[in-house]
């Protein structure tokens, strides 16, 4: 007996066809998106109103997705691409870590998300996304160029940090796009963030390959686009520094299941054959790659302001925290110094971590000498009062006398703008801190 399709049936096979056609709308004006316009297989979810993504699929309602099209078709573009954005600029795995001590946080961290990806859009200027600028977005795009080359969700955070609730609402009813639902948080079951750790695996290769087919493009096609390689820079730069921190990671057993080792089966056919007896127990450790000690030192000389510093331990300490870098008897030392190291603080918890910098005042202000940093470490380790230490991290504008020979402490200096590299010596592991980083 042949198959009389249903309603249902016929709205997904026709929301299928709807979104073939706007992805490939997006690909005639974005033809280095082809990769990341791919990589989302759709999913049917009808308690939505709109697109929703966790990474891994595109969830959408078909009666929606039909109604839209029917009524305001060049509508879905904009939404297909904006939830392609936000995986690429990596918005659902990169919230700063403080988002997740208020729901009124995650508020704010989903409107900026909205924001930067909608003003990434409108810059573009795309004829199969092109829409006519309200005075909101004018105001806030306006307001937002004014002190950023580059728009990144955090800079637009933390600017909503000050904004009134009136007019959050406003700009929540302005930028809203897609639903936001099914982003990962922190609160999720172990399994759930090993999935969302694999998305944003695949998400990064993607934003790398998305870059390099857009300079390899050269000038072609390219009006609007300078706006978006500056945005996939800025993602660049964030995921390049997690990557540049994890070499201050060390290998340690840690009490912890370790599933690779554990096999279900053969645990629970053990416990029904004897009771209480399964055949093989879960493994009680498992090594992984973390941080145990380490050192964070600041130069207090003049060229580095209060604001910039808590930018940069803000940035540092979230992504570290973010992916779960530190064993859980971690300690961080914050030493500030110029010529001589002026304080120590010791953090061992993101409590210590949240007082150290609502008292932050920095100690000093003279030249730098990075050589007393050293002694100073050094004399930790000889007492006894380090002894898993891995690694000194220094944020210094670069200016300053450096030791002549090479540490026994794995260093790396991470530097503000410009910096004279002919001074650093060879030995140094260095990284620029971006100035679209900070505040």
């Amino acid at each position: 007996m042949q198959h009389i399709q249903t309603q249902e049936e016929w709205e997904s096979e026709m929301a299928v066809k709807v979104l073939s056609f706007v992805r490939n709308e997006i690909y005639l004006d974005l033809r280095f998106l082809d990769i990341a316009l791919s990589a989302l297989p759709y999913k049917t979810d009808d308690s939505i109103q709109t697109f929703a993504t966790d990474g891994a699929y595109l969830s959408v309602s078909p009666a929606q997705v039909l109604r839209v099209f029917k009524q305001n078709a060049p509508f879905l573009n904009r939404l297909y691409l904006h939830t392609i954005l936000h995986c690429i600029f990596s918005h659902l795995w990169t919230a700063p870590k403080d988002v997740w001590s208020a729901p009124a946080r995650v508020y704010l961290w989903n409107i900026a998300c909205d924001i930067a990806v909608e003003y990434t859009i409108d810059g573009m200027g795309k004829p199969c996304t092109r829409r006519i600028l309200s005075w909101i977005r004018e105001k806030i795009y306006a307001k937002l160029k004014e002190n950023n080359s580059a728009v990144s969700a955090a800079a637009v955070y933390r600017m909503l940090l000050s904004c009134q609730e009136e007019e959050l609402a406003k700009l929540e009813r302005e930028f809203y796009t897609d639903d936001h639902r099914y982003w990962p948080k922190r609160q999720d079951s172990e399994a759930k963030q090993q999935a969302a750790a694999e998305n944003r695996s695949k998400w990064n290769k993607i934003a790398r390959q998305t870059q390099m087919e857009q300079e390899s493009r050269g000038r072609e096609n390219n009006e609007g686009e300078d706006l978006l390689k500056t945005q996939l820079a800025v993602t660049k730069n964030r995921r390049s520094y997690r990557e540049f921190l994890q070499k201050f990671a060390v290998l340690r057993e840690e009490l912890r299941c370790d599933p690779d080792e554990f096999d279900l089966n053969y645990y629970t056919y053990g416990l029904k054959l004897y009771g209480n007896l399964p055949f093989i127990e879960p493994m009680e450790s498992r090594e992984v790659r973390k941080i145990r000690e380490f050192v964070i030192a600041i130069d207090t000389s003049y060229s580095t302001s209060g604001e910039l510093v808590e930018q940069f331990l803000e940035e540092t300490i979230g992504i570290l925290n973010q992916h779960d870098s530190f064993f859980s008897d971690a300690k961080i030392r914050i030493l500030q110094c110029d010529n001589a190291v002026q304080k120590e603080t010791v953090i061992s918890s993101d409590t210590d971590f949240r007082r150290f910098l609502e008292t932050l005042q920095l100690t000093g202000g003279g030249g730098t000498d990075f050589r007393p940093v050293f002694s100073y470490v050094d004399e930790l380790i000889k007492s006894g009062v380090c002894k898993n230490l891995s690694g000194l991290l220094y944020f210094t504008d670069g200016r300053g006398i450096y030791p002549k020979k090479r540490p026994d402490i794995k260093t790396a200096f991470v530097f503000l703008d410009d910096y004279d590299s002919g001074t650093v010596p060879p030995w140094a592991i260095r990284h620029r801190f971006e100035a679209n980083l900070r505040k």
